[in-house]
């Protein structure tokens, strides 16, 4: 069976509670996008930070953390939609939806086509996997389209702060920054903080054995 297949995405913080986790209500933000530095030369590419604007809307329970992530992304592309909207063109149910194929099912039918899927079907990311993790986020920010992805596991934030998802859960990636060794995270999940930034192996990691939109 393909990997990327059935796999819920449900948002679990800390403790499995009920398959799933107690959530507050949804909040929104805005955040302001980041000015790029100049691109006159590869080393001040390496350097260059971009985040996008994005309307950050927590989910409002422990199953919308898909179509949060994809409202998120749609958000940086002028789409205006709810995320019970987009819970019904994803097929979301209590079970999570089912795999990033249906993130950029959903991100093409309402950007335009330029969504693709990419797997990481190992349990750990290889480092070609990284790599290619890093162009495609790169790409994708650099034209104006977030990246949604389905990850799995516990890792910790560039500033100490943990973030346990062992039931699965979809996040959206809506920058970069030292040329992609970091990368700004928008997680639906956890409102506290909204946005943080995460060193690229840990993202390549937490996504292994699911896959990602970009």
């Amino acid at each position: 069976m393909n990997p990327i297949v059935q796999k819920s995405g449900l948002s679990v913080v800390g403790l499995l509670v009920a398959g799933g986790c107690a959530l507050g209500p949804a909040v929104a933000a805005q955040a302001a996008p980041v000015q790029t530095a100049s691109t006159s030369s590869s080393q001040t590419e390496r350097s260059a930070e971009r985040v996008l604007g994005v309307d950050y809307q927590a989910q409002p329970n422990f199953y919308y953390c898909g179509p949060a992530a994809t409202r998120i992304a749609l958000s940086a592309q002028g789409k205006a939609l709810s995320q019970d909207e987009v819970a019904k063109l994803l097929g979301t149910t209590e079970a999570g939806t089912p795999s990033a194929l249906d993130t950029t099912r959903v991100l093409n039918e309402l950007t335009g086509g330029k969504y693709r899927t990419t797997e990481i079907r190992d349990s750990v990311a290889r480092p070609d996997q990284v790599e290619q993790l890093r162009r495609d986020v790169l790409a994708a920010v650099d034209a104006g389209r977030p990246v949604v992805a389905n990850i799995k596991g516990t890792t910790v934030d560039t500033d100490g702060n943990p973030h346990s998802y062992e039931g699965g859960h979809y996040l959206t990636l809506v920058g970069y920054r030292d040329g992609g060794d970091s990368i700004r995270v928008a997680d639906p999940a956890d409102p506290a903080l909204g946005e943080y930034w995460m060193s690229l192996p840990k993202v390549a990691n937490w996504i292994a054995e699911r896959g990602y939109s970009s």
